[in-house]
């Protein structure tokens, strides 16, 4: 496996068959993984197609952690108004993501599509009934 990301509050490795494992650690680390299950699994209900899917989440282990399937590559570079309207597109799904960063967005070769990755601050919007 190859190690993706190590930082103070998540270590992530990706692993030969394309699966995602992150581990979580430092400062609410359970209340990051357990919104970040709960925001990937309100995100597949709704059907968005740009984000990870949630393989499995093992909320017991010592540092809680997934494993998601991989959504493409980093992007090193995207002009400020894409950047902004992948972030917006995730709203239509009714989830405000809360990290708007590049680091954020990956690029998926298969169909051409730029995803989004890293729901740990995440928020599901209320639903707004129709008037």
């Amino acid at each position: 496996m190859q190690k993706v990301k190590d930082t103070l509050r998540a270590t992530v490795h990706l692993s030969y068959d394309g699966r995602v494992f992150k581990t979580y650690h430092g400062p609410k680390a359970q209340e990051r993984f357990a919104n970040e299950v709960r925001v990937l699994r309100e995100l597949e209900a709704r059907g968005c197609p740009f984000v990870p899917r949630l393989l499995e989440a093992h909320p017991e282990a010592e540092d809680p952690r997934i494993v998601t399937t991989n959504c493409g590559g980093r992007v090193e570079q995207l002009d400020e108004k894409r950047r902004r309207e992948i972030f917006d597109e995730l709203e239509k799904y009714g989830v405000r993501h809360d990290d708007p960063d590049i680091r954020n967005v990956t690029y998926r070769f298969s169909d051409g599509r730029f995803c989004l990755i890293d729901f740990e601050f995440a928020t599901i919007l209320p639903e707004t009934k129709p008037t």
